[in-house]
């Protein structure tokens, strides 16, 4: 066990392993970012539909989650390009936004055939926009690594090597 905690701990060092962390930590904070708009536009009735306030929760959490993935998980600055990172993330994120409103139908339906609260249709709207996130999750990170990365992880990861052995 204890080996099993040390080598975890060695992977969570290297390049592949925080960059797995940091995007892990930018789609949870995207995750509360839209959970909480879906919850408040909806809940409060500021956008009283579900398709809509999915759409509109979802579009918030987007922005942070391209700026934050794009400069702290793959390190990337300057001009974003267009071809090879905007439209594939935007293009990935309206494709999770669809299967997001495929759950928010779902919702829709619950909420229109029960008579239920307010509050419990809230939670059911905004639950189910997560659980269709989490099917996309595995997808994007592949996607993301391969838009975003600069060197290859083997060529990080020798070097990070390098200077762990080299003596300070």
């Amino acid at each position: 066990m204890l080996t099993r905690l040390h080598s975890l701990r060695a992977w969570s060092r290297s390049h592949q392993g925080r960059k797995l962390i940091r995007y892990t930590l930018v789609s949870g904070s995207s995750t509360i970012i839209s959970f909480a708009a879906i919850s408040g536009f909806y809940g409060l009735k500021i956008i009283p539909s579900v398709i809509w306030s999915t759409l509109a929760g979802n579009l918030v959490a987007s922005v942070p989650a391209y700026q934050f993935n794009r400069r702290w998980t793959w390190g990337k600055r300057g001009k974003s390009g267009f071809r090879r990172e905007v439209v594939p993330f935007w293009a990935l994120t309206f494709l999770g936004i669809g299967v997001s409103q495929i759950g928010a139908l779902w919702a829709r339906h619950e909420v229109r055939a029960h008579q239920w609260s307010h509050l419990v249709n809230t939670g059911l709207v905004a639950f189910a926009n997560l659980a269709s996130f989490a099917i996309f999750w595995v997808l994007k990170l592949i996607v993301f690594n391969r838009i975003f990365h600069v060197d290859t992880i083997e060529e990080i990861d020798e070097h990070l090597s390098a200077e762990e052995s080299t003596p300070s």
